[in-house]
């Protein structure tokens, strides 16, 4: 946590060592995803995002899930999930299906049985790449510092698009 608090109209600009520090996250942020992209592209034609969305249905009940809960679960809003789904759909690995529940509609994305089996190819390759770039390179204790971290940063940033949020969905 900072120790530098902020004087009214006054910008809490970053010492030399955060300004190291935050440099450090940057590059890793920059590097990292489009790492993980490459390889899944290369490897098995899906983006990070699509595979995100494999691997949540592919983890769910009966490899079922609605299309809210994972779009929540992937980080990406509905209808950045909705082209991803139109894309995997086409390839035959999910299905879309529309059903009453509790009173409502719902939408939810089934993955088929070539997508098991499309999810349990991309699977192998994609550890080994996230092993090789990120756990193999840390300590237990690294990895462990590094979760926290990261679970207090995405925290964060929920409560700050909570707060930024008046209406009601879909704007949010």
């Amino acid at each position: 946590m900072s120790t530098e608090v902020e004087v009214e109209g006054e910008v809490p600009w970053l010492s030399a060592g955060e300004q190291a520090e935050w440099r450090a996250l940057m590059a890793l942020l920059m590097t990292l995803m489009p790492a993980l992209d490459a390889q899944l592209k290369r490897d098995a034609g899906v983006n990070v995002f699509e595979y995100q969305v494999l691997a949540g249905i592919s983890e769910a009940h009966d490899c079922a899930m609605g299309l809210s809960e994972l779009a929540a679960l992937s980080r990406g809003s509905l209808s950045r999930l909705s082209h991803a789904v139109t894309r995997l759909e086409k390839a035959g690995w999910v299905e879309r299906r529309t059903f009453v529940d509790r009173g409502g509609r719902r939408t939810e994305a089934r993955l088929t049985e070539a997508g098991m089996a499309k999810i349990e190819e991309i699977a192998p390759g994609h550890v080994r790449e996230a092993r090789r770039l990120v756990l193999d390179v840390l300590t237990p204790e690294e990895l462990a510092t590094l979760g926290t971290a990261a679970r207090k940063i995405t925290a964060a940033i929920g409560a700050a698009a909570a707060e930024s949020c008046t209406e009601p969905p879909p704007s949010c």
